[in-house]
Parts: C-alpha cells; structure tokens; sequence
C-alpha cells in the first residue's frame, strides 16, 4: 500500500524562509523604482533642458498593461519564470539613464523599467499570497508592500546623497545595476516555484466548498475588477488615485525642492523618502487591523490587481 501524496504546506510559518526571500527580491525591486525617484526629474531638467514627464507616462502606462497579464501569464507558465523575465528586461535600464545622449533613451528605459515593475513586483505579491494560505493573504501583501516602499524611499534617499556628492550620473543608477545583479542571482539561484501552493489550495478548498474551479478569463476578470464586482473595482479605484498622486509626487518634488537652495538639499532627500515611508506603514498597518476577514479581502484584491483569476473567483464565492 503506498501513501497518498502530501500536497504543499500553507502559512507564513510553514514558508518562512522563502517567504522572507521574497520580501528580499521585492525590496530589490523597489529599489530599481527608487533609484530614478530623485535623480531623474533634476537630470532632465539639468542635462536636457526639458521639463516634460513623458517618462513618468511611459512608466505608467507600461506597467498598468503589464499588471493586467502579470497574473495570467504566472498561471500559464509558472510564478518563476514570470520573476526571471521582469529581471531580465530591467538589466539595459541603469546602463541606458548612464549613457543616454537623448531624452528618448529615458523614456525607453522607463518602459522598460514599467514592463519591469509589472513582472517582477507583481509575481512577488502573487508568490507570497501562495505561501500564506487564505488566511494570511493581507498582512502577505502589506509585508510586500512595505518591504517595496521601504526600499523606494531608502534608494531615493541614498541617490540623492550620491548625486549631492558624485553628480547626476552615473554614480546614482550604478545603484541600481548592483540591484538588478542581486535580484536576478537570487530569483534565479533561490527563489522557488509556488504554482503548486496555489493548485493545492484551490483543491482543498474546491474539495470542502464545492468552489468552481479556475475557469474565467482574462476579459472576465478585468471587468470584475474594474466595475462588476463593488470591492474590487473600489480597491481598483483606489489604487489607481494614489499611483496618480505617487506619479505627480515624482516628478514635480524633486525639481521643487532642489530649487528651495542649499538649505533644503538635505530635506529634500528626507521629504522624498517620507513619502513612501508614509505610504510603506499604511500598507502594513492596514491588513493587520482588518482580522481575518480583511486578509482574505485584501489579499484577493490584490490578487485582482495582477488579475489573477483564481484569486478573483476564491474572491466573490
């Protein structure tokens, strides 16, 4: 008589280590973003004599269409491989802002940074709400939030100090190059598969709650998303105002306080990172104040927010 198979252990206890791994990788990742949050409106507007934002649109629109197959495209082949391809297309950007002689190199660095952003930082909200289970999925994503946003403020503080120091380039982006190298080594030498935690969730849960099984698509779950279903599209909407004040913080702050003179060059890192440290503490807190209940909210919204579909139909159950 064999055994029958023991499918993947669910918890933040059970998976700690490889959990903390991703909290890593993410921060990682939030690094790359925070690298250009202080520099690159000062190097537009110093090097290139150009006030325009077109960066931070190209930014944003990459990685808004990138987020909407992010989760699709982890079911299909893998979280991993999802991981790997979001590092693998940021290795040009650092080297891209170094040497760039136009304006039109920053803006294709930022799509490539946004199609970065969408892959990566994605996968890693959907590989941790993996590992948790369906009772930790929300203090899963604060711990992922927190960890990106820690990193984007600390980055922004620190490029400003080396650009104070060493100039607008290439001291601040080489920053960002170590990141990636790190990012990439470790997604790809010790972060591992999760897929299977998601399978065997959806089973068990299939198996005691008669749950349908993984079947809307793409198109279905965009349109619970953003009008269908009342608490997602009203996280959708939500988000969607902060990443807009997130964008108008980026690129008008730092022009601002770098004209307030001397006095202000030290505040001016210290008002940049108290932003995101700001915004890196609501994204913890929150989830933890909820209970159990807002966990599973939370976390399958956000789910929804990469959407993914399995998330989304555990979701509306």
């Amino acid at each position: 008589m064999t055994a029958s198979p023991v499918g993947p252990r669910l918890g933040l206890r059970a998976n700690s280590a490889q959990f903390l791994l991703l909290v890593v990788v993410n921060a990682l990742v939030g690094g790359v973003l925070g690298t250009e949050r202080t520099v690159l409106p000062l190097l537009g507007q110093q090097e290139f004599h150009l006030t325009a934002h077109t960066y931070i649109l190209a930014f944003g629109a990459t990685k808004a269409v990138t987020n909407v197959f992010a989760g699709t495209l982890s079911d299909r082949y893998g979280r991993k491989p999802v991981l790997l391809a979001g590092w693998l297309v940021a290795i040009p950007v650092p080297l891209m802002l170094i040497w760039a002689p136009s304006w039109g190199w920053v803006v294709a660095a930022n799509v490539l940074l946004g199609v970065n952003q969408g892959l990566a930082w994605s996968t890693t909200v959907i590989m941790k709400i993996d590992l948790a289970g369906p009772r930790r999925r929300g203090l899963a994503m604060g711990l992922n939030e927190a960890a990106g946003y820690l990193a984007v403020a600390a980055t922004a503080l620190a490029t400003g100090a080396l650009a104070a120091r060493h100039g607008l380039r290439p001291a601040p982006f080489l920053l960002g190059a170590a990141y990636v190298a790190v990012g990439l080594g470790l997604a790809s030498l010790l972060v591992r598969e999760t897929r299977g935690h998601a399978h065997h969730e959806a089973a068990t849960q299939q198996a005691a709650e008669g749950a349908h099984r993984g079947d809307l698509t793409t198109r279905q779950v965009f349109s619970l998303v953003s009008w269908r279903e009342p608490a997602l599209s009203s996280a959708s909407q939500a988000v969607l105002v902060n990443n807009l004040n997130d964008g108008l913080a980026w690129g008008l702050f730092p022009v601002l306080f770098a004209a307030a003179g001397p006095f202000g060059r030290f505040g001016d890192r210290r008002r940049l990172g108290g932003g995101r440290r700001q915004r890196l503490f609501a994204d913890h807190a929150e989830p933890s104040r909820d209970g159990r209940q807002g966990d599973r909210q939370v976390g399958a919204g956000r789910r929804a927010d990469v959407h993914q579909p399995g998330a989304v139909e555990r979701f509306v159950q």
